[in-house]
């Protein structure tokens, strides 16, 4: 497999814009608080507590992930059964309890789901919100997804990588017939099982059976259970040196993944995935599958014989399988920078990518001539290596970058020299002061300790300030700053608006 020298620093770009920060799980942290408080003033609900599950507890959302949150009736005590009946009544008091609060919006009450759920978005921190009832199952499935992230690094890589790609191109909605972010990263899981070396285990390894059957009696005593058994398997699998080690790069795994699923479409007709076994297995051999309903199907190895991927619709299955086969095509050529962007990110993490960009030109452009580019790589130096960086990444050449070696009368400078500003393309919307032969002359006599006449001859600097340059400009450039780039709130027109000026929104880093 060919290697792209662009793939793997563009997908940690990526990864460092949709990355949670610090305060992206305070806020978070906050909207459970707030919840918290509602609870209180429903009477059938006082004493429950609220429980996050999901991508928060895994570890595997992104800054703008929804957040999963179930209403535990019987915390620290026996588990019993919830019906679906009781958990619509309750989500609706808690409904109404939202809506009196003044602090959320957007409620909508999907109650005839197989879970019934209640869909708000916080008022203050604009966070997506599913809430349950009693969803324990959902909850020690999260817990797993977060002990096999411990195994390898890379596996809540990719699963960022491939929900931000599935969003990109509208197949992680399953109210819409496609993927649910849990088979998603059921999908990774199957593909770290079945590369080769392997880098996951088989799910049986980790726990045995079905984990949801063993959540009974005491529910602390089960879970620790759990927890204890799972983590002794983890440690074992993670001390075995007899297993190969596999050290693919990510971008390997990630177009490797893309690959394997290019053809789920034709696979699915005769076989389904089992993260269980770690392996296709064919459906008409597994009793537990039968009869075959699902145009796809994704096991849940912690809840057998249930489908993950029961959504997935047979019309938006040959839309999936070609949106896997072209990004493999993509990314398995000769693509750029921005091809990759493109490829696997949405509109709005495009443009964070992009601000970023601009904000280091920009940078640069001001006068911080840094002898790097924004990947790590020295800057050409000539006009030939220039082309082929502005042809690899599709864009125009950063403004720092010097032209072509040009002849200039009466200095010597070297061309990369940062201020030899007359060689270089103007700023948009001014031109650089012409250097007269007596400025030439005044510049030499001040480099020699000797201080020039003032006069009043052409190109005279006796009413300007500096020698050779008009008010405002300081070698070379126009230092005059508009009303708006010094805090003045005045109104521009849209059409002036510069390129590189203004304030622009920078994403956070991972802390």
């Amino acid at each position: 497999m060919s290697r792209n020298p662009f793939l793997d620093p563009t997908l940690q770009e990526i990864l460092q814009v949709i990355k949670p920060t610090r305060a992206d799980w305070d806020t978070r942290i906050r909207v459970i608080d707030q919840l918290r408080d509602v609870l209180q003033t429903v009477e059938c609900l006082r004493g429950a507590t609220v429980q996050p599950f999901g991508s928060f507890v895994s570890n595997l959302f992104t800054r703008w992930g929804d957040l999963d949150l179930s209403v535990d009736l019987f915390s620290g005590s026996s588990i019993l059964f919830t019906g679906k009946k009781q958990k619509q009544t309750l989500l609706g008091h808690l409904l109404r309890a939202l809506r009196a609060s003044g602090l959320w919006y957007k409620l909508q009450f999907v109650i005839h789901a197989r879970v019934p759920i209640l869909k708000v978005v916080s008022g203050h921190q604009r966070i997506s919100c599913d809430i349950s009832i009693d969803n324990l199952d959902g909850l020690l499935k999260s817990r797993f997804l977060f002990w096999i992230s411990e195994i390898d690094g890379r596996f809540r890589d990719l699963v960022l990588l491939v929900k931000e790609w599935a969003k990109a191109h509208n197949i992680n909605d399953s109210k819409n017939g496609t993927f649910n972010s849990y088979s998603l990263s059921l999908l990774v899981i199957f593909h770290l099982q079945t590369c080769v070396p392997a880098i996951l285990p088989p799910l049986r390894v980790i726990y045995p059976k079905s984990a949801v059957d063993d959540l009974t009696g005491v529910r602390k005593t089960a879970e620790e259970s759990i927890a204890q058994v799972t983590a002794a398997n983890i440690a074992r699998f993670k001390l075995d040196t007899a297993k190969s080690v596999n050290r693919s790069s990510l971008s390997e795994l990630l177009v490797s993944f893309f690959a394997k699923f290019s053809d789920i479409n034709v696979k699915a007709q005769e076989l389904g995935v089992c993260p269980f076994t770690g392996r296709w297995e064919n459906i008409s051999s597994n009793t537990t599958w039968l009869p075959k309903t699902y145009s796809l199907f994704v096991e849940d190895p912690f809840e057998q014989p249930v489908n993950a991927a029961r959504s997935v619709s047979r019309r938006n299955l040959d839309r999936i399988a070609q949106v896997f086969q072209i990004t493999s095509q993509r990314l398995l050529s000769d693509c750029n920078r921005n091809s990759i962007i493109g490829v696997l990110t949405g509109q709005h993490i495009q443009e964070s990518l992009y601000r970023t960009i601009s904000l280091h030109s920009q940078h640069h452009a001001n006068g911080m001539h840094n002898v790097r580019n924004l990947h790590g790589q020295a800057r050409p130096r000539n006009q030939q290596m220039q082309q082929n960086w502005s042809q690899s990444y599709n864009t125009q050449n950063p403004p720092y970058w010097p032209p072509p070696t040009q002849s200039r009368p009466q200095q010597n400078w070297p061309q990369n020299n940062p201020r030899n500003l007359q060689g270089q393309p103007p700023v948009q919307g001014r031109t650089w002061p012409v250097i007269t032969q007596t400025q030439t002359e005044q510049k030499s006599q001040y480099k020699n300790g000797n201080r020039p006449f003032k006069n009043t001859s052409a190109g005279s600097s006796q009413n300007q300030g500096h020698i050779g340059k008009p008010s405002g400009h300081m070698n070379g450039v126009n230092s005059a700053r508009p009303a708006y780039m010094n805090g003045v709130n005045s109104a521009r027109p849209a059409s002036k608006i510069p390129s590189q000026g203004g304030q622009m929104w920078r994403p956070r880093h991972e802390q």
